[in-house]
């Protein structure tokens, strides 16, 4: 019987190995975790100082795309008449395919042309101040204009990039063993005082429901519980209280985020 080369048991040698280490590696994939919120999102204030908001509800199909674990939509206005919708969107577990959504992929598939893309800047107060940046988007729709500041908060960080947001997400996943993550979404349309007052009073907001957001989202110390899915909100829900202000700014009414 002929017996095999040296080049030939090498390459077998290597193809085992890989193999193995392909086995092991979505084996370590395949590894559930799940991070529940520290709250149910659904408590997230409805008042915060001057501003009182109310709860709305997206489709309930838009919750099917999604995928979130758990999430809010919250629409605010002060007694200036100045409007903020607020969503936050909770992931236990990103390892089943239910990822972050990023609204520079969704806002145009609802009609709203993204005219320019920029970072701002939170200082964040506290025992620890600290400065942190955010994605700002300005959004155009024929005569409307309104402007978006989000970022990705997971696992103890803020993140303002869509790339290092995955990165991390990749990183985090092999050396923590977690995927949870969040997306917190502000929009506000642009009046007549203009852009940069809008974009001051977003900002502003966003300052003041950062420090709340810690009490309900995990950090970089969290709690593991067994794989499964939280509970989302029911469509029953949507239903019975209605979809008060979803999707009027037009953000994920065409079922995208």
């Amino acid at each position: 019987m002929k017996q095999p080369d040296g080049l030939s048991f090498t390459r077998c040698v290597l193809i085992s190995v890989l193999m193995l280490l392909t086995i092991g590696f979505l084996s370590f994939l395949s590894r559930t975790e799940a991070v529940p919120p520290k709250k149910p999102l659904t408590d997230f204030p409805k008042q915060i100082d001057a501003w009182k908001g109310q709860e709305g509800f997206f489709d309930e199909q838009v919750y099917d795309v999604l995928g979130v674990d758990d999430s809010t939509l919250i629409s605010y206005q002060d007694a200036e008449g100045k409007f903020v919708q607020l969503y936050i969107g909770y992931y236990q577990s990103q390892r089943e395919g239910d990822l972050i959504h990023s609204p520079k992929n969704c806002m145009p598939g609802s009609g709203w042309e993204i005219d320019r893309t920029s970072i701002e800047e939170l200082a964040l107060a506290g025992k620890r101040p600290q400065t942190i940046k955010v994605i700002k988007l300005t959004l155009k729709k024929g005569p409307s204009t309104q402007v978006v500041l989000y970022w990705f908060q997971s696992r103890g960080r803020f993140i303002a990039s869509e790339y290092w947001q995955k990165i991390y997400l990749v990183w985090d996943a092999i050396f923590e063993n977690r995927t949870d993550g969040s997306f917190i979404r502000l929009i506000a349309p642009v009046g007549p005082k203009g852009m940069d007052y809008t974009t001051d009073y977003l900002k502003t907001f966003a300052e003041k429901i950062i420090p709340i957001l810690q009490e309900y989202l995990p950090g970089e110390k969290a709690e593991m519980l067994g794989s499964g899915k939280a509970g989302r909100r029911k469509s029953w829900e949507a239903e019975k209280l209605g979809s008060w202000e979803a999707g009027k700014l037009g953000g994920c009414e065409a079922g995208r985020l």
